[in-house]
């Protein structure tokens, strides 16, 4: 497992949304779903971190329509990657949590 990083919840939403190809409008809507209208992401943030994914090389834009105003986007083999590797160190987290804290329902 890599452990050089962790994902931000918006980054880990984003990257999830984009398991199957979306323009931005559709990711915005399926990150506040995916996470139970926790993560909103306004417009700006949005494509400043796919901007930022982009570089990374972890999503690609796909090619549109001439003309087409919408971009879509989509996960890569390396986005993918950086998707289960944090899947891996959330689980993890959990699974530390759960054996300290297990049965305990004091706290």
């Amino acid at each position: 497992m890599n452990n050089d990083f962790a994902l931000t919840e918006s980054t880990y939403y984003i990257l999830l949304s984009l398991y199957e190809p979306q323009h931005g409008y559709g990711i915005m809507q399926r990150t506040e779903e995916l996470s139970g209208g926790r993560v909103r992401l306004a417009a700006g943030t949005l494509y400043g971190a796919l901007s930022s994914m982009s570089e990374k090389g972890w999503i690609q834009l796909l090619p549109g329509e001439s003309g087409g105003r919408k971009k879509e986007y989509c996960l890569t083999a390396q986005g993918l990657l950086a998707l289960k590797n944090e899947l891996d160190r959330l689980k993890e987290l959990v699974a530390n949590g759960e054996k300290i804290l297990g049965g305990n329902d004091n706290g």
